[in-house]
Formats: structure tokens, C-alpha cells, sequence
């Protein structure tokens, strides 16, 4: 096997489901798959920023390739919100009955397309689940950082260890405790209420009392500045002024962050000089799946962002 150069990473973000497009992207990268399937490159690898199912129409095309490479040491990944709901999904709720997710309509219809995907092998289903758990849910690689959401260093400090044990499981989905706003937190982001009467709804046709906030942004102080979240949605935002800290320090001295989750739009660049992005919507029509080619720089570049157009043919399944 290759050795890797310490800081030759490509970042990739959210795939839900795209796996037509993930390969054409990791040919795009000049990764190559080798004698048994596994896509390598001789200098540089991989690392994902989870977020592999739901959504797209190829739930298990996607892990059949992220998987491998995982295993053989050419990519590693972080866990996304939506394999945690998958874990939380499939794992009973012996204190209260039912599930640590519920079986509701709503959180269904938005599982459907990895449920679809297993119906009717349970197990895979149950080998896959159990494969999610191993996903980390940040990494520190000292001069480079990974998580899905938000680096918030308190509670990734109060959390200690990356590791998602049953008992960090079991407390995280307990909204009395505070498991569950730290991984609620690292995982889907920092939210803040909005004033009383104002609500907006999300991509889903949701209803939203809370919203998304750029916690890395020292000049968001009002409520429309701050909200990260869909531009069609901005008018519903009022412009008053945030009451409270909603902000989490990350110094530009601080090793850069990659992060996913958020369905951004437009053209990739850094949120911040060591902060940015790659999930830009490829589980929609017109969206990409984006990468950062990653050299070890202090400073990111909008010009080290590497795209792919959505190029799945299927319709997206579930919402």
C-alpha cells in the first residue's frame, strides 16, 4: 500500500445517496480503483464528512464504495445527523418503549430511501447500522480538523471521547440531558430561538421556531445575519438584535475546520480563513458534490474546491 503524505487530504462532503456522482468525483480527483474495487490514489486520501444515505437513489451503491475504502485505509469519515438517525432509528427505547427515534410519519419519509434500500434484509440492515456506530463523530488530526456541524470545543470537551457508546446514544436522545444538546449541537448545528410569534419553514416544508446560526461569524448580530439556513426563507427572519451568546469562538489561529450539513449554495469559498464547507445540495436537483483538496495550508482557497453537477438520473427518493 502507498504511504500518505500527512497533510494530502480530500474532503468530501455530504453524498446522500449519489453514488454516480461520488465516482465521477473521485475520478475527477485522480482516485482509481485498484485490484478489488477500492478506490486509492498514490499520494493523497480521502475523508468524508458523512451524511452517505437518505435522500438519493442509491443508498447502497454509496456505502459499497465509502465502505471498502474505509476499511483499507484509504479514506476516513465522520459521522453525519443522518447515520446517527439511522442508529437511533434502529435501536430500541427500553426505558420508554418504542424507539430512541421514533417510527413518525415525518421521520419516515425523510428514512425512506435507506429503508427502501434494506426492506427485506434485515441483515445488512443491522451489519450497516452496527458499521455507522464505528464512525467517529469528530476528528482532531492536530493540523486539520473534521466534523459534520459545529466545532463547539465545550462540548466536545464535556463529550471527551469521538466515540458514539451506547450510553452516549441512550443520553443523547433524553432531551432533559445534556447529551443531547452536544451532539445535537456537533452533529446538526447551533440553533437559537426565534423571538416570540416569528416562525419560518425549512426545505422539508417544515415549520421552524429555531433557527441555524453561522457560529463562526463575529459580524452576525442580528437574527437575519446570523441565520444559515435557505435563502428563500431570509424574508421570514427579522432583523432584530440576538439577545444572548449565540456564537462559539474558533480563533483564525486554530487548526481549519472542514465541515458538512448545511446545503449550501453558489460558489464554494471559505465561511472563514479556516473554515469552510463542502456540502453543497448534490441531494437535489442542480446540486454538486464538493470536495477541498487539502495541503496542509493554514489560509483555505476558494480555488482548492473541486465540483461535480449532480449527475444521478433517478428521481430523488423521500425528502
Amino acid at each position: 500500500m502507498s504511504k500518505f503524505r500527512m497533510s494530502a487530504f480530500d474532503i468530501i462532503g455530504d453524498i446522500h445517496g449519489c453514488s454516480h456522482t461520488l465516482e465521477k468525483l473521485l475520478e475527477r480527483l485522480d482516485y482509481i480503483p485498484d485490484s478489488v474495487g477500492i478506490y486509492r490514489h498514490p499520494e493523497r486520501s480521502v475523508i468524508f464528512l458523512g451524511d452517505f444515505i437518505d435522500r438519493g437513489p442509491f443508498q447502497k451503491e454509496v456505502l459499497s464504495i465509502i465502505r471498502p475504502m474505509i476499511e483499507a485505509g484509504a479514506a476516513r469519515s465522520v459521522m453525519g445527523n443522518h447515520e446517527y438517525n439511522a442508529i437511533a432509528y434502529a435501536t430500541a427505547d427500553q426505558e420508554n418503549g418504542g424507539y430512541l427515534r421514533a417510527h413518525s410519519a415525518k421521520n419516515q419519509k425523510q428514512h425512506k430511501a435507506f429503508l427502501d434500500a434494506y426492506s427485506g434484509d434485515i441483515c445488512a440492515y443491522t451489519d450497516v447500522i452496527e458499521w455507522f456506530k464505528t464512525l467517529p463523530l469528530w476528528l482532531d488530526l492536530d493540523e486539520v480538523r473534521i466534523i459534520h456541524a459545529c466545532w463547539d470545543k465545550e462540548k466536545i470537551r464535556n463529550i471527551g471521547s469521538p466515540v458514539l457508546t451506547d450510553e452516549l446514544l441512550h443520553a443523547s436522545c433524553n432531551k432533559s440531558r445534556w447529551q443531547y444538546e452536544a451532539v445535537e449541537t456537533i452533529l446538526k448545528g447551533k440553533e437559537i430561538p426565534l423571538p416570540d410569534g416569528c416562525v419560518f419553514y425549512d426545505k422539508d416544508g417544515n415549520p421552524r421556531h429555531n433557527i441555524r446560526v453561522r457560529w463562526w461569524d463575529q459580524s452576525a448580530g442580528n437574527y437575519s445575519t446570523a441565520f444559515l439556513g435557505p435563502e428563500s426563507a431570509r424574508t421570514h427572519i427579522p432583523d432584530d438584535e440576538i439577545a444572548g451568546d449565540h456564537l462559539i469562538e474558533y480563533s483564525h489561529d486554530e487548526p481549519p475546520v472542514f465541515l458538512g450539513h448545511y446545503w449550501m449554495e453558489d460558489t464554494p469559498v471559505p465561511l472563514a480563513p479556516n473554515i469552510a464547507c463542502t456540502d453543497y445540495s448534490v441531494a437535489k436537483p442542480g446540486g454538486r458534490l464538493v470536495a477541498y483538496r487539502w495541503d496542509g495550508e493554514q489560509i483555505l482557497h476558494k480555488d482548492k474546491f473541486v465540483c461535480i453537477d449532480r449527475i444521478e438520473k433517478a428521481e430523488v427518493s423521500g425528502i
